[in-house]
């Protein structure tokens, strides 16, 4: 017996049923148009389409991202309102997801889609999204004053500045070969020189960009507890960048209190990862600055094919630094690299420095000082491979 003699019944007596059950070159094209979502359903129907699945699931290496804005009619938040539908309909197998939104997301309902409209504490974020990505997927979540973002559907979307909030996005990254994305979160009970190795964030010679966001700062003890994360860090040769952010509502926070101050982030590493990173300092206060500020990121040379830009602001800038002119720093950054998607967050503090990451040298300062800032804007390029 065939091994596809299952799939018979879907097309009796048919040309089709030859074609769609034998000839792997037509049925691995046609599963390049399902969604992931879909194509892992369709696995299950004979051996071909398993094998043929995988494959088309090998090619699909681009990141993608749902992002969304505005105060919509219902409890939930913007994001929360189609984060799980969109999710339906991405191209790839996520292996680590990046949510920001603003704090409202933690007052928010649930993560509804059709199906499921039951709302649900916040306690319960986490798992709602753990629910929405596949087993295995690290998804890490952030709040945070404000907002960056690029609309969905095209790198070349302009981003947005949200200074005030009512804006989310959820970057969705794959398994992507020669590069390697492992999550970290610490807080005063956990952080100690072994967990920080552990997390490959010290003794790490691939290491390449670390994204990192401290949560609760303002609390008794954060700045030592900062400044305890920072100086191991400043010493290696990787790209830091991030910034002091509201909360933390992903993964679960199992180790602290609710209401601790700790740290969580992704440590970038492998060959093909590449970063760049410069600061626009308190006196850049123009448009015309901002953007030759910006422009020395051309200077790194990074691909841009499966690059991401990461804006991270002081609250106290925006509309209000430049003169009651609104989003110059994502226009600046869009005039500079078109199709460049640009994503971040207003927070209460900065983390970066000058900083050029490539295959064969490192562009640094390396003062841990340097690295914390206020009212300045860190600019950062991320390129995945």
């Amino acid at each position: 017996m065939s091994e596809n003699s299952d799939f018979v019944d879907f097309f009796p007596d048919s040309k089709a049923e030859y074609v769609l059950s034998n000839v792997a070159e037509v049925v691995e094209r046609i599963l390049t148009f399902i969604p992931t979502k879909s194509l892992l359903q369709l696995a299950s129907v004979c051996r071909l389409w398993r094998n043929c699945a995988r494959r088309v699931l090998r090619t699909q290496q681009q990141l993608t991202w749902v992002s969304a804005s505005g105060h919509p009619s219902t409890e939930s938040h913007a994001l929360n309102s189609i984060l799980a539908e969109e999710v339906e309909k991405v191209y790839l197998l996520p292996k680590t997801v990046l949510v920001m939104a603003d704090s409202e997301i933690l007052n928010g309902g649930a993560f509804c889609y059709k199906q499921n409209k039951a709302k649900k504490s916040r306690n319960s974020l986490d798992a709602e999204l753990n629910e929405l990505f596949p087993r295995g997927c690290d998804v890490m979540g952030v709040a945070t004053p404000g907002i960056v973002l690029t609309p969905s559907g095209s790198c070349g979307n302009p981003p947005q500045e949200y200074q005030d909030g009512g804006a989310g996005f959820a970057i969705m990254l794959p398994a992507i070969e020669g590069v390697q994305i492992q999550p970290f979160h610490f807080c005063k009970r956990t952080i100690s020189p072994t967990a920080l190795k552990e997390a490959g964030l010290v003794d790490n010679p691939e290491l390449r960009v670390i994204l990192i966001f401290f949560y609760e700062a303002y609390k008794p003890g954060g700045a030592r507890f900062l400044n305890q994360i920072l100086e191991p860090l400043s010493k290696t040769k990787a790209l830091i960048a991030g910034g002091l952010v509201e909360n933390a509502f992903a993964p679960s926070r199992y180790c602290c209190s609710q209401g601790s101050y700790g740290v969580i982030g992704l440590a970038l590493s492998g060959p093909k990862v590449q970063g760049a990173s410069v600061l626009l300092e308190e006196d850049v206060i123009s448009a015309k600055a901002a953007e030759a500020t910006i422009r020395r990121l051309k200077a790194a040379k990074i691909p841009e094919k499966n690059t991401l830009g990461f804006m991270f602001a002081c609250v106290g800038r925006g509309q209000n630094y430049y003169n009651n002119q609104s989003n110059v720093e994502a226009d600046a950054f869009r005039k500079v690299f078109p199709n460049t998607p640009l994503f971040g967050l207003f927070g209460n503090g900065e983390i970066g420095c000058d900083r050029i990451i490539k295959d064969d040298y490192t562009l640094c300062d390396t003062d841990t000082d340097n690295l914390q800032h206020e009212y300045t804007t860190v600019m950062t390029l991320v390129h995945l491979g």
